[in-house]
């Protein structure tokens, strides 16, 4: 996103000349959100599919000022809405220049600032930080220290010769780093019990406590964790007391229809940088079967299956047409529906599977993509006429395809067919682009479904499939 220039204002007396009015991160945070709602304008931009569900909660929390927690399994777009939360903030912050905990001008807090405030007074100097970089995160680890999150004492500067009483002798954590910013906790019950009672002062009193110094530093911070539920990660648990500091639980769920999973496929797969054309019903297909997975009773429900496995699914299918472009000197890389079986061994690892079906993994998932290509070629092709195509197996015609078969070639295997271009128009191939690449996926695509609706047979082979009657 384009950058404005940050403001001129370079000391505290010009600073305050600007009219520049202090506000606390969550004073940012709610009057900016509230000035998006009335202005009908995007707040959490890049977010699918929890607009009527999780973003009224979340705004509801922010307006409100609570820290909050948000709940809900792997691959929900938990961290994604996390960091999307620093679009709320000013473009531009002012700091004192060189404070490590980037101390507000006007409200100097640690020593080292006081002490230059004192000293320089209107000439303070001031720098600005642009709210990209008033965002702090860490992955939570069970070897995660109180060190690494709020601070400790720094040998270094002992050994510069100064006492071990002395504030600026202090290591600050990522936690003070990220004062007047936003900062997130991921996956919070994963820190240890005792590391977690360290974030109790931060939630409540609004400051950090390091070791046995007498030192208290008032934090400006919005603090956001995140968690699996505690019916699934028995790794550990939020404490009790942390979880009643808290002022917000919001659940976060998975994509709740077919058309938000599309959306999230598009927007996350990297599609235009493999350079492979994935055609729209393949998505749904890739889409539709994402969503059966997560129903199977197959699969371990806790566990939950990621909106990657949907993104990883499609980088892979697209990427066996550019292997089979490579390899067999295709022009125009287009996925087709035989690059789609090669997906299922790759995101095997994704999916937590149910004990009574252990060694039945691979085939499981198999089961479920033709499933999805079922429902996918009813919703696109149910009702069409694929006679002229069915006539083409009339007299004992066989038709091989496969992942290193060249699209000019499964069109000269398959022949003329007519009424090609309303085939490919269903599949939203034939807006003016009836390349060989999108005839051969929108011809594949039929076939697979002919066999799937018992209309056609099919033999598998090494690489690829036989269609006959």
């Amino acid at each position: 996103m384009h950058k404005s220039p940050a403001p001129a204002s370079s000391t505290l007396r010009e600073l305050r000349e600007s009219g520049h009015v202090h506000r606390t991160v969550k004073a940012e945070i709610r009057e900016n959100l509230l000035a998006r709602l009335r202005a009908g304008e995007p707040r959490f931009p890049g977010i699918i599919g929890f607009d009527e569900t999780v973003l009224p909660h979340l705004e509801r929390a922010l307006i409100a000022g609570h820290d909050l927690v948000l709940l809900g399994e792997r691959g929900q777009g938990k961290t994604r809405l996390i960091r999307t939360i620093t679009e709320l903030l000013d473009e531009w912050s002012p700091v004192i220049a060189g404070c490590e905990i980037n101390d507000h001008p006007y409200e100097p807090a640690c020593v080292r600032c006081l002490r230059l405030a004192g000293e320089l007074g209107d000439d303070l100097p001031v720098a600005w930080r642009h709210r990209d970089d008033r965002y702090g995160e860490k992955l939570a680890t069970p070897d995660t220290s109180v060190g690494d999150l709020i601070g400790d004492v720094d040998p270094i500067k002992i050994a510069e010769g100064r006492t071990l009483g002395d504030p600026e002798t202090v290591h600050y954590g990522l936690v003070p780093r990220t004062n007047r910013g936003v900062f997130s906790v991921n996956e919070l019950p994963d820190l240890a019990e005792r590391i977690q009672v360290s974030l109790l002062n931060v939630l409540e009193e609004r400051d950090v406590q390091v070791r046995g110094y007498n030192l208290r530093l008032p934090l400006d911070i919005l603090l956001i964790a995140s968690a699996n539920p505690e019916d699934y990660t028995n790794r550990g648990r939020i404490i009790t007391p942390l979880k009643d500091r808290f002022g917000a639980e919001i659940r976060t769920h998975y994509p709740q229809s077919v058309e938000d999973e599309l959306v999230l496929i598009r927007q996350e797969a990297a599609l235009e940088e493999l350079g492979a054309d994935l055609p729209a019903h393949l998505v749904e297909v890739i889409a539709r079967f994402t969503r059966l997975v997560r129903e199977s009773t197959a699969v371990d429900a806790r566990s939950g299956v990621s909106a990657r496995f949907s993104i990883a699914a499609a980088e892979t299918a697209a990427a066996s047409a550019l292997r089979r472009a490579a390899l067999t000197g295709e022009e125009r890389p287009v996925t087709r529906i035989c690059d789609l079986p090669g997906v299922v061994p790759t995101l095997r690892g994704k999916v937590e599977f149910e004990v009574s079906e252990e060694g039945r993994e691979v085939e499981v998932l198999a089961h479920l993509l033709r499933r999805a290509t079922a429902e996918t070629f009813r919703g696109t092709l149910g009702g069409t006429d694929l006679a002229p195509l069915l006539e083409k197996f009339s007299e004992g015609v066989q038709i091989e395809s496969g992942e290193l078969v060249p699209a000019n070639e499964l069109l000269r295997r398959i022949g003329r067919v007519d009424g090609l271009a309303k085939i490919m128009t269903r599949l939203g191939l034939g807006e003016g682009d009836e390349s060989p690449g999108h005839a051969a996926a929108a011809l594949e695509f039929a076939l697979e479904g002919l066999y799937l609706m018992r209309r056609l047979s099919k033999d598998d082979i090494a690489g690829g499939s036989v269609y006959r009657t």
